[in-house]
């Protein structure tokens, strides 16, 4: 029986030089450019999610701009769609300063970098998209809200899954804002 498991050990076991070969790479460095790819993902959040925002606010206000020359009194009641695009600018707010903490941190690795990169992406990304399908629905809804009244629970409705496509972003970039890893210096 000894035998036996003394040749189970000797398969088991790794050559010397496999294991001082495999040690360093267990060991995350601290890379000096790391922080780079966080600051960018706190740009992405702000500048991605922002540019949605301003392209909703823009787009719906040109419909309700059109709508308030044939039923001012409706204005208000359509000012939604640009509320809702604001709140994608808020997003990437939010987003960029829980970046902004971590990249802060003395110990930052690369893989602190590249999880706060895709988080900014992410939030920022999503907020884009849902600013434009929130524009565009904005401006066409309000237009068809003032010829048929009927329809303004619809637009409501579908603005409400165009402002979701922002949310998933920021839900998604929270969770990957809060990947870290530490990192040793060398």
């Amino acid at each position: 029986d000894t035998d036996r498991e003394r040749e189970r050990e000797r398969e088991n076991t790794l050559p010397p030089t496999c294991s001082t070969m495999i040690a360093p790479l267990l060991v995350v460095a601290c890379s000096k450019t790391a922080s780079f790819f966080g600051w960018a993902g706190v740009m992405s959040a702000m500048v991605f999610a922002n540019m949605g925002a301003a392209y909703g606010t823009a787009k719906s206000g040109v419909g309700i701009a059109s709508l308030g020359t044939l039923k001012p009194e409706l204005v208000m009641k359509n000012i939604i769609p640009v509320v809702m695009a604001g709140v994608l600018g808020i997003y990437g707010l939010i987003v960029a300063v829980i970046i902004t903490q971590n990249v802060a941190k003395s110990s930052y690795s690369a893989y602190n970098g590249y999880a706060h990169l895709t988080a900014g992406l992410c939030c920022g990304l999503s907020g884009l998209a849902a600013g434009i399908a929130i524009g565009i629905v904005g401006d066409a809804g309000v237009r068809a809200v003032g010829q048929q009244p009927q329809l303004f629970v619809g637009l409501i409705l579908i603005l409400i899954f165009a402002e979701a496509l922002g949310l998933y972003g920021l839900i998604v970039a929270l969770i990957l804002s809060q990947a870290s890893e530490a990192c040793e210096d060398q």
